[in-house]
């Protein structure tokens, strides 16, 4: 045998004697497993369960900061957070005997009777390592003042949770909305969204309400482990930080609302601004507001009543969320629905003698006798004139038509804004009345539907977007506030709004043509031509007056405008004011507001600037209503 082979066969019984070796070594581990395991299990088995029972983990939120609210030029915060805090104690952390002495401390840190702390901490819990909130919304200059005598305070802890900041008042908070703690139907409603607790601070109005799923973040939480009392065993805690809501980006543009709102003024109404191309609304004013910085406030609920009794309702939203009667604003739909179905010819003429008689009643025109004299379509409109719209609807158009025009233009619809609360309107129809006034309808109906009184009613944004579709020429966009979402970290746009078209209609081209011309007519020569005039623009409108019942000597009074009259429609903006009649009587109010918008829009002025601009510092005076 040669060496080579000896060497083979040694080699050979070296790799058998080592995985011999590796196979009992496996076998020993393997064994000694089983082993612990049953001994876990049988022999240990109550022992384990006795430190399952003493062992838990306490998991402490981390709570998430809320989407900030930009407005269109995302330079301009309107929502953002601070910091607020909430004070707590836990009990079994206070050596015996001291309880009196850190609770009587701590009351008169934080303004409050020591008996709400007993309260909210009887004697039976003393000596429990659980934490009791004790107060929230706590300022940083009290948990600094906590923090400085925290020697004494044995037992009180404090957190951060992030309080809604709305740097945009006044009219915004219509717009913005609030947030306030989740409602018991609330959180029925969101419990299978996931995300949502009894404690959740969620949108009780406006944008805050409506994107409340974009807006809220994730909270984290900071756990430990602890025993049966609470008492922290583990050192380092587990850490899962919280995730910041979504970043929205509003279509308003914050200089024009504010011009608005103070073009407005005290007066009990609305303004909006409309991109008529997009349906983008830059403004939407609506008087009496709200604060809604107020909700923040530990007395929120006394503040929310006494917000809802108020008489002039400053919940309400007047721009979308109240119905009005259009008044003449609704003839210019009269007068697209005439042009269109060839109902009159448009150059006869119909003679305004200032009142007519008709089933045994007198109708007046808004101008006394002896009248406006002989009009045809473009100069009844221009002027406003009651009587060729009573006749011509009543004689040559009809209910029908009326109506359907008017569904046409989005009148007793939704107009789908995003904002969680809105009005539809109404359209009356004759089937309707019989129904409910088991009734049959009077030719009087159409006429007080013909110069939009009666029975039909609309928001002002409603009316709004009967101009938008004038512009359009027989298309409305969907009116938005929202422009896009962001990342709250990144700033990276993650959507974006498009226009979408809500209603659209195959009237002839020249129809718009000419009722943009009797608009224009309005301001150079009609209802309108002196408080309309404009050193920057052209402006074409339509004014409007309606009866209120109870009512005797006040109105509520209209302008619907669109500038400029002669650009392309991605330049224009409509403007629609409505002031209500509870104010005192002021027959050029909402068309020198409307001009004082449409002179800072394209100007580039201020609200001051605007009215020095148009001669207008005496139209301008404070009407405050006092309750």
């Amino acid at each position: 045998m040669n060496k080579g082979s000896v060497d083979n066969q040694a080699y050979k019984r070296d790799k058998r004697f080592i995985s011999f070796v590796l196979l009992a070594c496996s076998l020993l581990v393997f064994f000694t497993f089983v082993v612990r395991l049953y001994y876990m299990q049988f022999v240990e088995k109550n022992t384990y369960q006795k430190i399952s029972k003493t062992i838990s983990t306490r998991r402490i939120p981390i709570y998430a900061q809320r989407g900030e609210i930009y407005d269109r030029n995302n330079n301009n915060a309107m929502v953002v957070n601070s910091d607020s805090f909430i004070v707590e104690i836990t009990p079994g952390n206070i050596p015996v005997g001291y309880y009196d002495t850190v609770a009587s401390k701590l009351s008169m840190i934080l303004g409050i009777p020591k008996s709400n702390i007993d309260e909210i901490i009887p004697p039976e819990v003393r000596r429990d390592f659980t934490s009791y909130t004790i107060k929230k919304n706590v300022t940083f200059d009290t948990v600094s003042n906590i923090a400085e005598n925290i020697t004494d305070l044995p037992g009180v802890t404090w957190q951060i949770r992030p309080m809604r900041n709305y740097i945009e008042t006044g009219s915004f908070s219509h717009i913005l909305g609030y947030v306030q703690k989740i409602q018991q139907n609330q959180f029925y409603e969101k419990y299978n969204q996931g995300g949502y607790n009894i404690n959740t601070i969620v949108g009780q109005a406006g944008i805050e309400m409506q994107y409340d799923s974009y807006l809220q973040g994730k909270d984290g939480y900071e756990e430990r482990v602890v025993d049966v009392k609470g008492r922290i065993l583990s050192e380092t805690p587990t850490i899962v930080p919280p995730q910041m809501g979504k970043k929205l980006v509003l279509t308003i543009d914050s200089r024009i609302q504010t011009l608005a709102e103070k073009a407005l003024g005290d007066r009990v109404g609305s303004i909006i601004v409309l991109k008529p191309d997009t349906g983008e609304v830059l403004a939407m004013v609506s008087y009496p507001y709200y604060d809604s910085n107020l909700f923040n406030s530990e007395n929120a609920s006394e503040e929310f009543e006494k917000i809802k009794r108020s008489e002039f309702k400053p919940m309400l939203n007047r721009a979308v969320d109240a119905a009005y009667p259009p008044a003449s604003t609704f003839k210019v739909i009269m007068e697209t629905a005439i042009l269109q179905e060839h109902a009159f010819p448009e150059f006869e003429r119909i003679e305004c003698k200032g009142e007519i008689e008709y089933g045994g009643r007198s109708f007046h025109c808004w101008v006394e006798k002896p009248g406006h004299g002989k009009l045809d379509l473009k100069h009844a409109l221009g002027y406003s004139c009651d009587i060729y719209f009573w006749q011509v609807g009543r004689e040559n158009l009809g209910i029908q038509k009326i109506s359907d025009y008017a569904k046409m233009f989005g009148y007793g619809q939704y107009t789908q804004i995003d904002l969680p609360s809105q009005q539809k309107g109404f359209v009356a129809v004759p089937e309707w009345k019989e129904r409910k006034y088991h009734t049959r309808w009077m030719d009087g109906d159409t006429m007080n539907v013909s110069i939009g009184q009666g029975y039909t009613t609309a928001t002002p944004l409603h009316v709004a977007n009967v101009m938008a579709m004038v512009c359009n020429e027989g298309k409305i966009y969907k009116p938005h506030l929202l422009k896009e979402i962001r990342d709250s970290v990144t700033d990276e746009v993650i959507q974006e709004v498009h226009p979408e078209i809500l209603y659209e209609n195959s009237i002839d081209h020249n129809v718009w043509r000419k009722v943009k011309e009797s608009c224009r007519f309005v301001c150079t020569d009609g209802s309108a031509h002196i408080s309309l005039q404009n050193p920057v623009v052209k402006i074409a409108a339509k004014t409007g007056t309606a009866e209120v019942t109870g009512y005797k000597d006040s109105w509520h009074s209209w302008l619907l405008a669109y500038a400029p009259y002669d650009a392309p429609v991605e330049d224009q903006i409509v403007v629609c004011t409505m002031i209500e009649a509870c104010n005192d009587w002021e027959s050029w109010a909402a068309t020198h507001a409307t001009n004082v918008v449409i002179q800072g829009y394209f100007a580039n002025q201020t609200f001051e600037e605007a009215v020095d601009a148009l001669n207008f510092r005496w139209a301008f005076k404070s009407t405050r209503r006092t309750e």
